[in-house]
């Protein structure tokens, strides 16, 4: 492996180690050298505000490039290094919208000849007049006009230097638009001599049963790459020091809970006995076996915490109904919290028709913020005087001005997209004693990466679908199929029915080359449907629930959406879901949004477009409609990252992807347990303690 040549994996230069003793790990990243404004703000916007964030900031990977190679044994599709002489450098615009390319040519000693282009750098053209030496480390492409590199990284060289800063083993930083990696690693390594300082949270008799680094080291393994086996020693070391202290964070939300009190609610025979006669279904025996989970747990006055974890349309609803029903027997009062009104709106007609009808004294509520002023009293009213026994709503539960009499239950829907305090927040609406908790995911989670993402929480799983369900035919459509999957549309819509068309992106991204929703939305209003009723819908507007109501109602054909439409949207009449770009979506997520059709008697399709020839993957969704199945295949094909959202989860790529490795997981639950049983009092190791109390108190996964 050829030895690093990154701009942070340098060693520090004597200037940079001065500028560095003005620096202290607190100082704010302002005060780095010979950084701009600009790139301070990018650096925040990428969670990065002092010294001590951004050495922590470790690259994802790296690239290997090797040392210099003639250009003239350059081969296609290889990663290399070149050296050589700019014979040619100018700017001009591109033939894609415009965009400014810089296009040099370039040749080495031996007198082969390469071209390079950059996009979007217009500037590169003044620095590289003729005659001036380059490093080049990219991709190679061959094509009629020679060989070729795309936007490489880029050294400028005196007449007898070789590189220093690009080519070798190169890392790999999450950057940001106007922020390049090469700038990252120019800022770490002006900051690397302060690594010693940093505040190691892993006990060091930890350290030395596992063979880890110290923190000093992994963080100047991971920056400094000399080799792939560096790296991959530093990214273990951080991989198990960040699960070790979500670990810890759960058993330290584990005592609190058991500190806690709450109301137990008896178990009773005729309540259950009087809620599955008034379903229009038989439970499944997974819903029967969650109920039977979440009973057991709201008789303790230890604080029910469990996660019910199913697939699309397994049921869940009727599980936390069935928990609502039970909690009411005993004079408690039931909350249940979505993240959208589109969905609120959908719990509550649910939960009415489960419970009120074999409930005569049961009443279920609405809250949202966009009640009228008189209906918000009046919501307000009942369940502060306990006249409203559940009460289903959005974060418009949790303002201030929202009063329980007596909460013994809490449901949230989609408990991802909420945040630590705010459901801290909703679970101190209870004015006695803590209420029992129920989280719900339609996320198929598998149980390995479940129990680590979710461990304070007990957990519970549906992987039964409930009988009857109309399975979704699913297709792989490629570009020559394209107008067989618009006459299925057709015909759906002359029957009365409605259509879902996902996009990947919201706007153009050259790098994806995706078509975004409000391009898509022109193009099949103007060209392809002119005679249909369209509407669109995507993250960015302030009124997609509006939108997605009228939808629902019937007063649209066709539906153009971002994956905003991805979790809990319900619309029966809805028998076609069109997702463009499939090959850019997981496995798990295209399978959520398949969910969001099928829901009625009738016969429903997902369609899976492409551009491009269909990867194998695509056709394993065709293949199966088990959701679990398919996160794991996701877990497998992807990554924990790419199923779950590292940075939704507040957690590293690197303990994403130790999250992948079971033994690795059983060593860190292992060391969590026998901490905190060697240190009782969480005084002999605080700085764990107190990084997972800061998890804990502050990690947002919404």
């Amino acid at each position: 492996m050829g030895s690093t040549r990154s701009g942070a994996a340098a060693a520090p230069t004597d200037g940079a180690a001065a500028a560095a003793g003005a620096l202290r790990l607190d100082s704010p990243v302002e005060r780095l050298p010979r950084i701009r404004a600009t790139e301070a703000r990018l650096l925040r916007k990428l969670g990065i505000g002092t010294v001590r964030d951004l050495l922590l900031h470790l690259p994802f990977g790296w690239e290997t490039f090797g040392g210099p190679v003639p250009i003239a044994e350059l081969r296609a599709g290889v990663e290399a290094t070149v050296v050589g002489t700019v014979t040619r450098a100018y700017a001009k615009r591109s033939k894609f919208k415009g965009r400014p390319l810089t296009e040099a040519t370039v040749v080495d000693d031996q007198g082969g000849t390469l071209q390079v282009a950059w996009f979007n750098q217009p500037y590169l053209a003044e620095r590289l007049p003729r005659g001036t030496r380059v490093a080049l480390a990219g991709k190679v492409t061959v094509s009629r006009y020679g060989r070729q590199m795309r936007s490489p990284h880029l050294e400028l060289l005196g007449d007898q230097e070789g590189p220093t800063r690009v080519g070798g083993l190169m890392a790999k930083y999450h950057a940001t638009e106007g922020l390049s990696v090469r700038r990252i690693a120019m800022f770490v390594a002006s900051a690397l001599p302060l690594a010693d300082g940093l505040e190691d949270e892993l006990p060091e008799p930890v350290r030395r049963r596992h063979g880890l680094p110290t923190l000093a080291e992994a963080v100047r393994l991971a920056h400094q790459l000399d080799s792939e086996a560096d790296f991959e020693r530093a990214a273990q070391r951080m991989a198990f020091a960040e699960l070790l202290e979500l670990q810890a964070a759960f058993l330290v939300g584990r005592r609190r809970i058991e500190a806690e009190r709450a109301t137990a609610i008896p178990y009773r025979q005729d309540v259950i006995d009087a809620f599955k006669a008034g379903l229009p279904f038989e439970l499944t025996g997974a819903q029967r076996r969650a109920t039977w989970d979440v009973y057991k747990d709201m008789r303790q006055t230890v604080p029910m915490n469990r996660l019910l974890n199913g697939d699309v349309g397994s049921g869940k609803t009727a599980v936390a109904a069935a928990a609502a029903a039970m909690a009411h027997a005993a004079g408690l009062q039931t909350v249940m919290m979505a993240p959208t009104e589109i969905l609120a709106r959908q719990h509550l007609e649910k939960l009415r028709a489960y419970l009120e009808p074999s409930f005569p004294d049961l009443r279920v509520e609405l809250l949202i913020s966009g009640l009228p002023a008189a209906e918000r009293r009046r919501v307000r009213t009942a369940a502060a005087s306990a006249h409203c026994a559940v009460l289903v709503g959005t974060h418009a539960l949790i303002e201030d001005d929202v009063e329980l009499a007596c909460l013994g239950l809490a449901v949230v829907d989609e408990q991802h997209r909420f945040g630590t305090r705010q459901r801290e927040v909703l679970r101190a609406k209870s004015p006695d004693g803590r209420p029992h908790f129920l989280a719900m995911t339609a996320t198929p989670i598998p149980r390995t990466m479940a129990l680590a993402l979710y461990g304070e929480m007990a957990l519970s799983v549906i992987d039964e679908l409930p009988p009857g369900r109309t399975p979704v035919e699913t297709s792989v459509v490629g570009p020559e199929e394209r107008e067989t999957a618009y006459e299925l549309v057709r015909r759906e819509v002359s029957a009365g029915r409605q259509v879902f068309v996902i996009c990947p992106l919201i706007e153009e991204s050259v790098n994806l080359q995706a078509k975004a929703a409000t391009v898509e939305f022109e193009r099949l209003r103007k060209e392809v449907f002119p005679d249909l009723r369209l509407a669109m819908v995507h993250g960015r507007m302030k009124d997609k629930d509006a939108v997605m109501r009228t939808f629902r109602a019937g007063e649209s054909d066709l539906l153009v959406a971002t994956s905003v439409v991805e979790v809990g949207v319900d619309v029966p009449n809805a028998t076609v879901m069109m997702i463009e770009g499939a090959e850019r979506f997981g496995l798990a997520q295209l399978h959520q949004l398949r969910g969001r059709v099928g829901r009625g008697a009738q016969r429903s399709h997902c369609l899976l477009l492409t551009d491009e020839a269909p990867p194998k993957r695509l056709h394993l969704v065709a293949s199966t409609t088990d959701g679990f199945r398919l996160a794991q295949e996701d877990m497998t094909l992807r990554g924990m990252g790419e199923l779950m959202g590292a940075r939704q989860h507040g957690i590293s790529d690197a303990a994403m992807e130790g999250l992948r490795q079971p033994q690795l997981l059983s060593e860190v639950r292992q060391e969590a347990e026998a901490l905190i049983a060697e240190d009782p009092d969480m005084s002999r190791y605080p700085r764990l303690w107190e990084a997972a109390v800061r998890r804990l108190d502050q990690t947002s996964i919404s």
